[in-house]
């Protein structure tokens, strides 16, 4: 009952703001910038420590400029977040588009009924549920961690599938993605794979961001066991509240690529988006918690 209120409440909330014009929302996102930035100076040694291990080699007043920026932007993040309460189909796929759905598409129509689209923490990846409406026929699948917080957590999941998207929870994404194959369901399982991995799984190690990073690997593992082909999703941002995708198909034969290969390849094709506009990643993550051993 407490959660049920706790939701009723949260809703309220999240809907009266929807219905203000993005331009306004704009506005209050100003104001959240000075809050969470210049006032409660959100996870700031997180963002610092991130980007000066990332960009040893700018100054302090360059890095200063990307985390203003990605302060910004993050402000932005969250008025645009609660929009998804109270917006039309057609004003999402204006402000968040992907260019060429014809290559999915395509591959439903040589029999790849189930596709693995990689992306990461760039630009905000909440606004593409809308973009579920203009493929032929396959259904976008993000895999997400619920939440703690129960209330919070039930408000994101009837943000996300407002446009007919259909959440997979992590702890069920191999049997969830295994059914969607074999009952040959068109589908795209979209995975935000450039988070660190849990601290039992530090198979693969790599050079990111000017920094040795563990990665996630089981994305590529469920493509080559399963057989699907590997597409990237590039975001690039057009400008304040505008934003698109790009797929770039990696490979329809994950199976036979070296280990890792899927996995090595997404990286870089992450970093070069970020590196485009590092303001855009999401630097609150404590992406580089974990050290490589060093050998005795």
């Amino acid at each position: 009952m407490k959660n049920k209120i706790a939701y009723i409440f949260l809703y309220a909330w999240a809907k009266v703001h929807a219905w203000l014009p993005v331009s306004v929302l704009y506005i209050l996102a100003d104001i959240l910038y000075v809050l969470v930035y210049k006032v409660l100076h959100y996870r700031m040694k997180m963002v610092r420590s991130n980007m000066k291990a990332s960009f040893p080699q700018k100054t302090e007043a360059e890095r200063k400029c990307l985390e203003q920026g990605f302060y910004h932007f993050f402000s932005d993040y969250i008025v645009e977040t609660l929009k998804q309460a109270h917006v039309s189909k057609e004003e999402m796929l204006e402000r968040a588009h992907i260019t060429n759905p014809e290559l999915i598409d395509r591959l439903v129509d040589e029999g790849y009924t189930c596709i693995a689209v990689f992306l990461g923490h760039y630009g905000n990846w909440e606004w593409f549920p809308a973009s579920n409406t203009v493929f032929q026929s396959a259904c976008m699948y993000p895999i997400y961690r619920p939440l703690n917080n129960k209330s919070f957590d039930k408000l994101l999941t009837n943000f996300r599938t407002r446009f007919g998207v259909h959440l997979i929870e992590k702890h069920s994404t191999s049997k969830s993605i295994s059914k969607l194959k074999f009952d040959k369901t068109p589908s795209m399982v979209f995975f935000l794979a450039d988070q660190k991995p849990g601290g039992n799984y530090l198979e693969y190690w790599t050079t990111f961001l000017n920094q040795d990073t563990p990665v996630l690997t089981g994305p590529e593992k469920v493509a080559c066991r399963l057989e699907l082909p590997v597409v990237f999703a590039d975001m690039t941002i057009i400008k304040r509240g505008h934003y698109s995708i790009e797929f770039k198909l990696l490979t329809k034969t994950p199976q036979s690529t070296p280990e890792f290969w899927v996995t090595e390849t997404y990286i870089r094709l992450m970093e070069e988006s970020i590196l485009r506009n590092p303001s855009y990643w999401l630097w609150t993550h404590n992406r580089w918690k974990y050290q490589r051993e060093k050998d005795a």
